[in-house]
């Protein structure tokens, strides 16, 4: 079995629109991969590559949730891993690379709204399912989901 080389690094939004297309917007217009917040500048995006090839990608939004108190929170958004990549931990390998970021900037919480097929994922990362599910037009059912991040570790 050959040993993988996985970095995590700090990229723009316009390289996570590569992964983002194929994985979350399949079938639509790249246009579609442009998020609302992508380039503000408390917006930071995360690649994870193997060696040189850019795998996955996920963006942290500095946007509070109405649902919850906490005063420093940001949202996950565009957590996406090449499907041939999946099964293998990258997701796991991406989000505590981003949990360690988020608590250096005293982060109290993150939340996301997560594809229903990807609730499972997201439990076994520490997240819980917030209220009922919804749906998004022309993508499917999610939740929200939540983390709290613990400063002290």
């Amino acid at each position: 079995m050959k040993k993988q080389n996985y970095t995590v690094k700090q990229i723009q939004a316009v390289d996570a629109y590569t992964i983002r297309h194929p994985v979350l917007r399949k079938g639509n217009p790249i246009e579609s991969c442009i998020f609302d917040g992508d380039d503000l500048e408390t917006t930071l995006h995360f690649g994870i590559y193997n060696t040189e090839e850019l795998i996955g990608v996920c963006s942290l939004l500095k946007n509070n949730n109405p649902k919850f108190s906490e005063l420093n929170q940001y949202q996950l958004r565009g957590m996406a891993i090449l499907q041939h990549q999946q099964g293998l931990g990258i997701g796991h390998i991406l989000l505590k690379y981003c949990d360690t970021i988020l608590k250096e900037e005293k982060t109290n919480l993150i939340w996301c709204n997560a594809r229903e097929v990807a609730v499972n994922f997201y439990k076994r990362n520490g997240y819980r399912v917030i209220g009922h599910s919804f749906n998004i037009k022309g993508i499917g059912p999610h939740y929200v989901m939540k983390k709290q991040l613990n400063l002290s570790d």
